[in-house]
């Protein structure tokens, strides 16, 4: 970029508005995050986050930066409620226009968290892994984000600071039935013993115990939290071949419907 480039940019400033989809954005507009394809925590948390666009600025290589408040802003959680909304930069890319009605009571919708768990080199520990690839196929209401976090116990624990109302992990734990069993089991609901249970039988590399721990280490206040678990075959490649046990590859469609199913029951519950 020559001088004159730089002048030019400095004198008109940055955009009012920005297309996006087809519709013009400009500040104050709604929009939601839509960053899945980003892998940083900050994406992972305010993925599906409805906001407001506080500015729209534009850098010395042209590109466009939309900065964004949460409505459910997580600074607010922080002890950070006195100051303003916390701005959260964006490239068109990653946001979608909202209608004009849509307000703040649409970011009072339900949030859960669906969290694939596993490790895809260890076998039947794939599980979760898989098990969120096929939702991923499955449309669910605003609100709900299907998230693979395979062995990231930190991005996990970072993403329950956010307060999701609930929390469905997904993950091969060993319980001692047949391989294949699935089960639903209410981590919030279990005692001290139960969990401790659950902690010394699963031997794989993210324990979804520790990981709750953790979280509530952090200050995290957890809400409801279930486990849609399954019993594994093996925690390694079975006969030198990578991949799922029988019982448990035919398990994930098991435990897909019944996560589809514990989604569907809170929404109209709630």
């Amino acid at each position: 970029m020559n001088e004159q480039d730089w002048r030019s940019l400095e004198q008109e400033g940055p955009p009012g508005d920005v297309l996006i989809s087809g519709v013009r954005v400009r500040p104050g507009d709604r929009v939601r995050v839509r960053a899945k394809g980003r892998s940083d925590v900050w994406n992972l948390v305010l993925d599906g986050k409805t906001a407001y666009v506080a500015s729209i600025e534009q850098d010395y290589e042209g590109q466009i930066h939309i900065a964004v408040v949460i409505d459910d802003d997580p600074g607010r959680d922080a002890g950070f409620a006195k100051l303003p909304g916390h701005r959260f930069f964006f490239g068109p890319d990653d946001l979608e226009p909202l209608p004009p009605d849509t307000g703040v009571a649409e970011a009072m919708l339900k949030d859960i968290l669906v969290a694939g768990i596993g490790n895809i080199f260890l076998g039947d520990d794939a599980f979760g892994v898989e098990v969120v690839k096929r939702l991923s196929e499955h449309t669910f209401p605003h609100g709900v984000r299907v998230v693979d976090f395979g062995i990231r116990g930190y991005d996990l624990a970072y993403a329950l600071l956010d307060g999701p109302d609930l929390t469905i992990l997904v993950d091969a734990c060993p319980r001692g039935e047949a391989p294949g069993t699935v089960y639903v089991m209410d981590l919030e609901g279990t005692g001290d013993q139960d969990r401790n249970d659950l902690q010394a039988a699963d031997a794989h590399s993210m324990n979804p115990v520790n990981v709750l721990r953790l979280a509530e280490t952090l200050g995290g206040t957890l809400k409801r939290v279930l486990l849609v678990g399954c019993e594994p075959a093996t925690f390694g490649p079975e006969g030198g071949q990578m991949g799922l046990s029988d019982p448990v590859a035919r398990a994930v469609e098991v435990a897909a419907k019944q996560v589809e199913s514990l989604v569907t029951e809170f929404l109209e519950t709630e």
